[in-house]
């Protein structure tokens, strides 16, 4: 029973995820990119400086 339970599973996410992306444009999904390529950079910069500030203060 296990084993229908994961196949209807992965229908209904593959199914969600072929809507999803039949709704997406490519704009959309460079968009998304470019704004998490920013935000990871952001992160780890801020992330970078807190660290050598935290070392200078000791």
């Amino acid at each position: 029973m296990m084993k229908a339970n994961q196949q209807l599973g992965i229908g209904i996410t593959g199914g969600t995820l072929l809507s999803v992306f039949g709704q997406l444009g490519l704009h959309d999904v460079l968009k998304t990119a470019v704004l998490a390529a920013i935000g990871a950079t952001v992160s780890f910069v801020v992330s970078w400086l807190l660290q050598r500030w935290g070392k200078k203060q000791r």
